[in-house]
């Protein structure tokens, strides 16, 4: 029997049963589970997360995006790295606008996927 990914966030499919995922849907919807999770905010796991959403109101800065591209790969690596393997991650300030980009290979398949999220910050 495979194993079965339960879809994220979590609901109920047509038939009245838990709904799933396919595997690559599952560790994207992960990946975007580190990255928005902020340190501190799960109970049991204080340093689960990189705090991506922290910086939503932080001054847009090259200095800014060094960082979280450090933090958050190290954060997909630490917490993701038995299902992925980050191959590039990069940060870039544009305007008031973060983007970040993650291109990851699932390590059960070796199928190449990228993630990208983009959101306001403050000046």
């Amino acid at each position: 029997m495979s194993a079965v990914d339960v879809a994220f966030p979590y609901r109920v499919d047509a038939r009245g049963r838990t709904a799933t995922t396919p595997h690559a849907d599952h560790v994207r919807d992960m990946a975007e589970l580190v990255l928005f999770t902020s340190p501190g905010e799960r109970v049991n796991r204080p340093d689960f997360g990189c705090g991506l959403l922290d910086l939503v109101f932080a001054g847009n800065s090259p200095e800014l995006a060094a960082t979280l591209e450090m933090t958050a790969r190290a954060a997909l690596q630490r917490w993701l790295g038995d299902l992925l393997t980050v191959q590039s991650l990069t940060v870039s300030a544009d305007e008031a606008t973060l983007h970040v980009r993650v291109a990851y290979a699932l390590n059960a398949t070796g199928e190449n996927h990228t993630l990208t999220v983009s959101g306001g910050s403050g000046r």
